[in-house]
């Protein structure tokens, strides 16, 4: 690599992160589906599927989280970024984690753990250490939130080297709530600042001011459900919990209602990430009840489609702002979230009963792939160009708050 794209790509975490989390997101489900057919070459002990759901959560999911926290808390706490040999160093430990996990290599299983749990607890340390040299607690809800994924990795990954098989799944489950808890509270900070954006791109004043209850009342009840499954309720008490959470997140869809500009397509690709959130919680709390489908089913809509969108979402924000661009998203990019979103609808529909012709998965692979290379080719360009003397950012000046 040449020296100069080095630097330019390790000057800010989200130069160097989402375009690693955007392509291993694209790349990984095609070799899952279309050339594994749903294997992979080295997993024995571990079954494939709890393997895949490893490394879209952890693997594509927790490459754009240390994009987003490397990015994002420097300006919440006005400190310089990290950048340079601290970044390639997290880069390092995050790709040791997949070269082990795209493989399903159970034989070095221990190693791709401790990469995984290295990158999150220097993330921890990093919050922590802001949050004390600036006496600050502006962070102390993502502290709370890496400490519950750390606590949820460390369960399943020890039933990973167990071959205990249905608490690795539970503890897989466990780590897409916990990334759902980390969705809210980022949504609940990003969705301000960018809609105050739209209405005024001027930033001479803040119209829209979000009611204050609804900022952590989803990540809260996301909290109390993975209690209760830590706790071992009963499947229907956690089912009520799970739907009781996805609609907090639905709650928040209400905050899209701005008037025309509810058309504008970050607007709708924020709000449309904490419905499927929502959706799915409740889809896999009404599982639990006795609704006829599976659990994995209402996982899948709000994982692959809340937390996904919710992803690609801020890659673009963040892709325009970040790179001194106002915002405004391509055709391209739009067709992309469309591409996404139409991504969960082709999975779920076998589950549901849905019939329709042609192998389903493998065009849900596609279009899901397809999304993440557009956005890609997209940003590239400005990902890769020298930073500008006048950066975006991700809260407007004056906040109103």
């Amino acid at each position: 690599m040449p020296a100069s794209l080095s630097a330019t790509l390790s000057d800010e975490g989200f130069r160097l992160f989402f375009p690693l989390a955007a392509v291993y997101a694209a790349i990984f489900p095609l070799l899952w589906v279309l050339a594994l057919g749903f294997d992979l070459p080295l997993a024995h002990t571990v079954p494939p599927m709890i393997w895949h759901a490893h490394e879209m959560l952890v693997g594509a999911f927790g490459a754009a989280l240390i994009g987003f926290l490397t990015t994002a808390v420097p300006e919440w706490t006005d400190t310089p970024p990290l950048r340079g040999w601290p970044l390639w160093g997290l880069a390092g430990l995050w790709s040791a984690g997949r070269v082990v996990g795209a493989l399903g290599w159970d034989g070095l299983s221990a190693i791709g753990a401790l990469a995984d749990l290295a990158w999150m607890l220097v993330l921890f340390g990093y919050l922590l250490h802001l949050s004390i040299r600036r006496r600050t607690d502006r962070l102390l809800a993502f502290l709370f939130w890496l400490g519950v994924l750390i606590a949820c990795l460390v369960m399943a990954r020890g039933a990973f080297l167990t071959a205990d098989i249905d608490r690795a799944a539970m503890a897989v489950h466990l780590i897409g709530y916990a990334f759902l808890g980390l969705l809210g509270i980022a949504l609940a900070r990003i969705t301000v600042p960018v809609t105050n954006l739209v209405l005024d791109p001027t930033e001479t004043s803040s119209p829209f001011r979000p009611h204050p209850g609804r900022l952590n009342l989803a990540p809260g009840l996301v909290a109390v459900a993975i209690a209760g499954q830590f706790a071992g309720l009963s499947p229907s008490v956690t089912g009520y919990l799970l739907i009781a959470a996805g609609a907090a997140f639905m709650d928040r869809v209400a905050e899209a209602f701005i008037g025309r500009e509810v058309a504008r397509a970050e607007i709708l690709m924020l709000a449309g990430s904490s419905a499927l959130a929502g959706t799915g919680l409740m889809m896999a709390g009404a599982s639990a009840l006795g609704a006829p489908w599976a659990e994995v089913t209402g996982l899948h809509v709000a994982l692959m489609g809340g937390l996904g969108l919710g992803v690609f979402a801020v890659f673009c924000i963040a892709g325009q702002l970040h790179t001194g661009r106002p915002l405004g998203l391509s055709l391209p990019v739009r067709m992309g979230a469309l591409a996404l979103t139409a991504s969960v609808a082709l999975r779920i529909f076998p589950d549901l009963g849905v019939s329709l012709p042609g192998p389903l998965h493998s065009a849900a692979a596609l279009t899901w792939s397809g999304a993440f290379l557009i956005w890609t080719a997209a940003y590239w360009p400005a990902v890769t160009a020298p930073p500008s003397q006048q950066s975006g950012h991700l809260e407007p000046k004056r906040s109103g708050r």
